[in-house]
């Protein structure tokens, strides 16, 4: 079963929602008048037209509310409801204005659990595929049981590597912990439990010498062994 749950991104996530919350602009206001502390105007910004109106419409339950006296507990939950925020800065402008700025997740990969299709995300999130419009953007498959942890563990090394994450069209993951990844060009590469940067520098190389333009198949599981195939 696809496990896609990141305890330590959503306690980060917590954390920093938690102290942009304190976070105050202070504009001018008539001394001689009595200061107006009542939520009026919530702004949400980040997302697009559409689902910032939504955002904006959840957090409807605190206007009216004391700007300094903000249920920090209450918000949270609402805003960790939306599986497109990667992250949250709030700011309070006096007297009557909350900003909510919001930095989206991005869309790693898809893949399919129980015959249905989600988007991985970098929040640690599954996002049914119906919820979102990928416009042109091309997304590799995941194939496999995995767990998220590894995945995002593989592409931080990806990144790393000379390899490009959009270079690579499918990930096929195995009950061993190992990975296999196929590139847009059809090279499928079998790469080793252990040693995964090593791996994808030779792998790179390879891809790259002319002698092996032909080449379909990359196994690499063998430590100081690579074997290649026209199959």
């Amino acid at each position: 079963m696809l496990q896609l749950k990141n305890k330590k991104i959503k306690s980060l996530f917590y954390i920093l929602l938690f102290i942009m919350l304190n976070t105050i602009t202070i504009g001018y206001q008539n001394s001689k008048s009595q200061p107006i502390t009542e939520i009026k105007n919530i702004k949400v910004n980040g997302l697009s037209e559409l689902n910032n109106f939504k955002t904006t419409q959840a957090l409807n339950s605190i206007l009216t509310k004391n700007i300094f006296f903000i249920n920090k507990k209450n918000l949270i939950k609402i805003l960790g409801q939306n599986n497109l925020i990667e992250s949250v800065y709030i700011k309070k402008v006096y007297p009557d204005l909350l900003l909510v700025n919001i930095k989206k997740v991005n869309f790693l990969a898809i893949t399919n659990q129980n015959n249905k299709k989600f988007i991985i995300a970098s929040n640690g999130k599954q996002i049914p595929f119906s919820d979102v419009d990928l416009f042109n953007q091309k997304l590799p498959f995941v194939f496999g049981e995995f767990n998220y942890d590894y995945f995002l563990e593989l592409k931080k090394i990806i990144d790393k590597s000379q390899f490009k994450f959009d270079e690579i069209k499918a990930f096929y993951f195995f009950h061993s912990n190992r990975w296999d990844i196929k590139t847009n060009d059809d090279l499928l590469i079998k790469l080793p439990h252990k040693n995964l940067s090593k791996a994808l520098k030779i792998a790179h190389q390879i891809k790259k010498n002319k002698k092996f333009k032909n080449n379909k198949i990359l196994d690499l599981r063998i430590a100081n062994h690579i074997i290649t195939t026209y199959e």
